[in-house]
């Protein structure tokens, strides 16, 4: 692997910004964490896709798209399947409105690990209001 040198422009300061190749291999470099978010995949034709109107339709919803990947998914029905990750740990809604934009909703995702802790939470609270 070889190392590439990025110059970026910041309020007039130069700065570089040395970065190795095989950082970029890494997923957690590409999908940072990010516990209040969701995953969803949507299906659509090829004419239909477009990054902007799927970021418009997730913005109605007062979310904002984390990631969009077109994938390799062979999904019935439609000739893309596009990865979204938005920042809204429920996407129910921004599912409506993707639907609402002519997208076919195939699967949502959340983090099952929050629902447990909110979900102890609770249990913990009614046990110590029956005491």
């Amino acid at each position: 692997m070889f190392e590439t040198t990025k110059v970026v422009r910041i309020r007039k300061m130069t700065k570089e910004i040395a970065v190795k190749d095989n950082n970029f291999e890494r997923i957690e470099v590409l999908f940072p964490s990010n516990p209040d978010s969701s995953r969803l995949l949507i299906g659509c034709s090829y004419d239909d896709f477009a990054a902007s109107r799927i970021a418009r339709a997730i913005e109605d919803c007062d979310a904002r798209l984390l990631n969009l990947n077109v994938t390799g998914l062979d999904v019935p029905g439609s000739q893309l399947a596009v990865a979204l990750r938005v920042n809204h740990r429920s996407p129910d809604r921004v599912a409506r409105s993707l639907e609402r934009y002519g997208y076919r909703v195939i699967s949502l995702e959340t983090d099952s690990a929050d629902d447990d802790v909110l979900r102890s939470h609770y249990d913990e609270l009614m046990r110590y209001l029956d005491l």
